[in-house]
C-alpha cells in the first residue's frame, strides 16, 4: 500500500493566519455579524480549542476557513492565509469557492469532522464508497489501493471488522461508529489540519472519552494540527494546547491551556470557569450562572458585546467603546479592565 510521507512542519510558524475576518449573513430581517473581525493563528502540531456558548460564531468561523458557509452568508472582509507544505501561501478568504486550488486544499490539507455525522455522511452510499471517493479525489491511486487504505483507516480509528463495516450504510452503525467513520474519512488523506466541530456532542460519556482519546492519538501519529470547537471545559482541559474564547463573533481571550485555567483574564472566561461543578460540592451548593443570555444577533450591544451580562461593567466606557485584543501576561484579552496592563518582555 502506498505510504504518505510524514508531516515536517515548522512548529514556530503559524499554519493558518486569520486576520480581521468577517463573515456576515444578509437576511431579510437584517445583517447578522456571525464572525466580526477575528484574529487567530493555528500552529502546526498543536491543538487549539475554540471555546464559547452556542451561537457565538465558532462553527461559522470553522466553515469560513473551509469556505463552506451556506447562503446567505459570505466572507465580507479580512484574510485567511494558509501556508502550504510546499511553501505556497494561499488566502482562502479570496479563493473562489469552486476553484481547483481550493478543492485541492479542502479535504486533503484541511479536513473537518462535523457535529452530527448522520447529517454529514451520505445516507444512501456505503461508508467505504464515501471514504474511497475522498482518497481518489485527492490522490492518484487505483480503486483497489483506495479500498485497502480505507479499510486500514477504519481499523485505525477502532472500528471492529473494518472489511465488513466498509460495506455498511451509515444508518447501520451506532452513533459512536458513525463518528469514527467520519474521522476515518477526514483523515484518509492525512491532512495537516483537522477541524473538529463538537465531535462528541451527540455521544454518551464513555464514547465521548474514546473519541477524544482517538483524536489525540491520531494527532500524534500524523503530526497534524487540530482545531477543536467545544463549549465543554472538561474537554478543553483534557486535550488543548492553546485556547481561544469566542463571544458574539469575536475572540475575547487567547491563552495556552494552563494560563486559561490558572489566570483567566476576561470576565466571560471567568464566568464560564465558575459555572463548572467542582469536587466537594453538595446538593445545597448553587453553581454561579452567567446572568442573561447571548444577545440576539440582530440586536448587538454597543461597545463591549458582553457588557449586558458583565458584573464588572463600567458605565461610560464599556457601553461607548469596543475593546480590542491586546497582549497581557500569558496571552491576549479584549477587556478595558486590563487597559493599562503591560507585558513583561
Amino acid at each position: 500500500m502506498p505510504q504518505i510521507p510524514m508531516q515536517t512542519d515548522n512548529t514556530d510558524q503559524p499554519m493558518i493566519e486569520i486576520r480581521g475576518l468577517k463573515t456576515h449573513f444578509f437576511t431579510d430581517d437584517g445583517l447578522v455579524k456571525a464572525v466580526e473581525g477575528v484574529d487567530l493563528d493555528i500552529m502546526p502540531n498543536r491543538t487549539l480549542c475554540l471555546l464559547g456558548e452556542s451561537g457565538c460564531g465558532k462553527s461559522i468561523l470553522a466553515r469560513s476557513i473551509l469556505r463552506i458557509v451556506d447562503a446567505p452568508g459570505r466572507i465580507t472582509g479580512g484574510s485567511i492565509l494558509y501556508h502550504a507544505a510546499d511553501g505556497r501561501t494561499v488566502d482562502l478568504a479570496r479563493a473562489r469557492p469552486g476553484s481547483r486550488e481550493l478543492r485541492s486544499i479542502r479535504g486533503s490539507d484541511i479536513s473537518m469532522i462535523f457535529q452530527e455525522p448522520m447529517s454529514s455522511l451520505g445516507p444512501i452510499q456505503k461508508i467505504g464508497k464515501q471514504i474511497t471517493e475522498t482518497i481518489r479525489l485527492h490522490r492518484d491511486v487505483t480503486r483497489a489501493e483506495a479500498k485497502a487504505e480505507a479499510i486500514d483507516m477504519l481499523a485505525r480509528v477502532g472500528i471492529p471488522r473494518p472489511a465488513e463495516r466498509f460495506e455498511s450504510y451509515p444508518f447501520e452503525l451506532s452513533g459512536g461508529m458513525r463518528q469514527r467513520a467520519m474521522i476515518a474519512m477526514a483523515l484518509s488523506c492525512q491532512p495537516r489540519l483537522l477541524i473538529a466541530d463538537e465531535p462528541t456532542t451527540a455521544l454518551d460519556v464513555t464514547t465521548q472519552a474514546q473519541i477524544l482519546d482517538l483524536i489525540a492519538e491520531l494527532k500524534e501519529e500524523f503530526q497534524m494540527a487540530v482545531m477543536l470547537i467545544t463549549h465543554d471545559l472538561g474537554v478543553v482541559a483534557e486535550v488543548a494546547d492553546d485556547v481561544a474564547v469566542m463571544y458574539m463573533g469575536k475572540i475575547v481571550e487567547k491563552s495556552d491551556v494552563y494560563g486559561l485555567f490558572e489566570n483567566p483574564r476576561h470576565p466571560y472566561t471567568r464566568a464560564l470557569l465558575n459555572s463548572v461543578p467542582r469536587i466537594g460540592m453538595t446538593s445545597k451548593d448553587r453553581l454561579p450562572a452567567i446572568r442573561g443570555m447571548v444577545p440576539h444577533p440582530l440586536a448587538r450591544p454597543s461597545g463591549c458585546t458582553f457588557r449586558t451580562r458583565c458584573d464588572q461593567f463600567m458605565q461610560g466606557t464599556c457601553d461607548l467603546r469596543e475593546p480590542r485584543l491586546k497582549p497581557v501576561e500569558g496571552g491576549e484579552v479584549a477587556c478595558f479592565l486590563h487597559e493599562g496592563e503591560t507585558t513583561n518582555v
